[in-house]
């Protein structure tokens, strides 16, 4: 079993930045990728970057270049660096660490708005 927390979403102005965390605990042995997904009312959940183990990174399009994923493997934590935020960047943002398993977090509300 692995047990994800998230925090640092909130709400911001458009152009603003956040930071989210995400720590990990229980089997932390056996996680190998972590990421970050999120989902926008009325949307499916889509993602937005993973990060393995060896800190090897795939970041969406609709992002890269203002969102940056990163991993402290000491800490058990993924965090996404979330910069230049659009309105539409606006969703509830989901940990996920995968062993054999797929974990999820409860989910942090990131909203972007004037």
């Amino acid at each position: 079993q692995v047990q994800l927390v998230e925090s640092g979403g909130g709400l911001v102005q458009p152009g603003g930045s956040l930071r989210l965390s995400c720590a990990a605990s229980g089997n932390i042995f056996a996680i190998n990728n972590m990421g970050w997904y999120r989902q926008a009312p009325g949307n499916q959940r889509e993602l937005v970057a993973t990060i393995t183990r060896g800190g090897r990174t795939t970041v969406a399009d609709s992002v890269k270049g203002r969102f940056t994923i990163s991993r402290d493997n000491a800490k058990n934590t993924v965090y996404l660096q979330m910069n230049s935020l659009k309105p539409e960047d606006t969703a509830v943002y989901y940990c996920n660490a995968e062993t054999r398993l797929a974990y999820w977090g409860q989910g942090t509300q990131v909203t972007v708005s004037s």
